[in-house]
């Protein structure tokens, strides 16, 4: 593992600012008030939109030095998303490999930053360095996804995911399942935000999850999105009848 716990602190005047954001989101208060202790290679977190779980994931890759747009170190603000209120103010509690890779330029630090929706873009640049032996752009989505878990998920460092299943089939999450699997064994250490119940069911992780009551640590059977689920694929029609004619 590479980080241990995630803090941040922020002034009392942003706190009772006129805005308010992010500092009133109820997981970025509790991450203020007790910072957030990781107790496994692997740390999923689930929330419903909005839950605060994207501004999390995001500022966690901010302060280990990945660009916030995403991709790998090195590449640190070189897309159009600034500095985060959040990530310039999150800090970590890390291990010994942590600390090494910490206390390095940000070149020199290990992981990557995959999110849902820049994701090609970010790519993109990977490939245009040379990072990448593929062309993203003659790829669909899904296929560019599958392409970075192989080539730039690999070996000890910190890789963080946004939404990653929104361009994979089933299949595809499988593997995906697998390659978060291999790498947690290498030493690297993950942080997924999903609405994934298949993802999140990779034995041994953490699930946090987000919502109004800030963050809670669950077991998978626990999560509200894996009794939908279960309820839907019984009986799609008992959801579906509130929602479309006929």
């Amino acid at each position: 593992m590479i980080v241990e716990r995630a803090y941040a602190h922020a002034a009392e005047a942003e706190l009772s600012g006129p805005a308010g954001w992010p500092w009133s989101v109820p997981c970025v208060r509790q991450l203020l008030d007790d910072g957030l202790r990781f107790t496994a290679p692997v740390t999923f977190l689930v929330g419903e939109n909005g839950s605060g779980k994207s501004t999390l994931v995001e500022a966690f890759a901010e302060a280990f030095g990945l660009d916030p747009w995403g991709g790998s170190a090195g590449h640190r603000y070189a897309g159009p998303r600034g500095p985060s209120l959040l990530g310039a103010r999150m800090r970590f509690e890390a291990t010994k490999a942590g600390r090494h890779m910490l206390r390095a330029p940000h070149t020199r630090r290990r992981g990557f930053f995959l999110r849902a929706e820049t994701a090609l873009d970010a790519l993109g640049r990977e490939q245009r360095t040379g990072r990448l032996t593929g062309t993203p752009d003659e790829m669909s989505h899904g296929e560019g996804f599958l392409m970075a878990f192989r080539e730039r998920f690999l070996g000890p460092g910190l890789y963080v995911l946004d939404e990653p299943e929104s361009a994979l089939s089933f299949a595809s999450c499988l593997e995906l399942v697998g390659v978060l699997d291999d790498l947690s064994r290498t030493g690297a250490q993950i942080i997924c935000a999903t609405h994934s119940p298949l993802l999140t069911a990779l034995p041994g992780a953490e699930i946090i999850e987000v919502g109004e009551h800030g963050m809670r640590t669950v077991e998978w059977p626990e999560l509200e999105l894996v009794e939908h689920w279960r309820r839907y694929l019984d009986d799609p029609r008992a959801y579906l009848r509130h929602i479309v004619g006929g």
